[in-house]
């Protein structure tokens, strides 16, 4: 989310998780200050690479309730964050840490077992040019070898047109572990802007 109006749009939808992209070289980059929203709704930034110091800056002045790392960020970085967020964070509440990984065709799932214990979630995204938003979805049978019983998000270039793919995936074993569905760039009138139409219908048959 980027646009002040289209926020307001966004968030009368009620979606569990709103994102703002805090990163500079991304076209959604956030250069303003971001709306409050509803309670119900977590207001995450997203983040490729960042420092802990700039994160836990970002926390405190946009209130966000989570992080999505969508970089290289080691295990013992997210350690380190989860540290640094007890010590600095204002005021006493929980920051959701979403560790992202990209996929392709093929997955070697044995990279999670380090990130078990520092992390809340992971994100499954499609691996592209880009550190996400590349608007295209990987090959989803790929989490039927998914062995963590850790919560994910599923993302990657989920759209309207793949409503009954999801619907599919909802009879998978893997699917029981699906926390959310991410959604962006299939949703933009332009990088950052969401067309709040689509996103009502597509909440309406998910």
């Amino acid at each position: 989310m980027k646009y002040q109006d289209n926020i307001a749009d966004v968030a009368a939808l009620r979606p569990d998780y709103m994102g703002f992209i805090f990163y500079e070289k991304s076209s959604r980059f956030v250069q303003s200050n971001t709306p409050e929203v509803s309670k119900n709704i977590k207001k995450t930034g997203v983040f490729v690479n960042a420092s802990l110091a700039y994160i836990v800056t970002q926390i405190n002045e946009h209130n966000l309730q989570a992080v999505q790392l969508h970089g290289q960020e080691s295990p013992e970085f997210c350690k380190a964050l989860n540290d640094e967020i007890m010590n600095q964070i204002q005021g006493d509440k929980k920051i959701e840490i979403i560790k992202v990984f990209s996929i392709k065709d093929t997955f070697d799932f044995s990279v999670l077992e380090p990130y078990e214990s520092v992390c809340n979630y992971y994100l499954f995204d499609t691996k592209g040019k880009l550190p996400g938003g590349n608007g295209f979805s990987f090959n989803w049978d790929v989490l039927s070898d998914y062995p963590s019983t850790k919560p994910f998000f599923l993302s990657g270039g989920i759209g309207i047109d793949q409503l009954e793919k999801i619907k599919e995936f909802k009879k998978s074993e893997a699917s029981k572990y699906c926390h959310a569905i991410d959604v962006n760039s299939k949703f933009e009138l332009e990088a950052g802007l969401k067309n709040s139409e689509e996103l009502k219908e597509f909440k309406s048959h998910i």
